[in-house]
């Protein structure tokens, strides 16, 4: 595991405080790692928008097709309910 050390001016400092006693982290460490977590959660969702962006088109999709998702998501449903 990497190390890394960052400095910040009092105001900053005194924010992250904050932020650790009101979010109930247990130290500026945790609360920068959820951070920086979160910012990997935004965006990923956004690079995969761009690469579909990006991509050629297919053909239009259907009632068929809709109905075959449905299908898929309600056996997944049933399937994770049993467990």
């Amino acid at each position: 595991m990497s190390t890394m050390n960052i400095s910040l001016r009092e105001t900053l400092k005194s924010f992250v405080d904050q932020q650790v006693s009101e979010r109930g982290c247990g130290t500026s460490r945790e609360y920068v790692r959820e951070l920086i977590r979160l910012g990997e959660d935004r965006l990923l969702p956004r690079g995969l928008l761009l690469k579909g962006a990006a991509s050629e088109p297919t053909a239009a999709v259907g009632k068929t097709y809709f109905n075959g998702l449905r299908d898929r998501v309600r056996q997944a449903g049933k399937t994770g309910a049993a467990r």
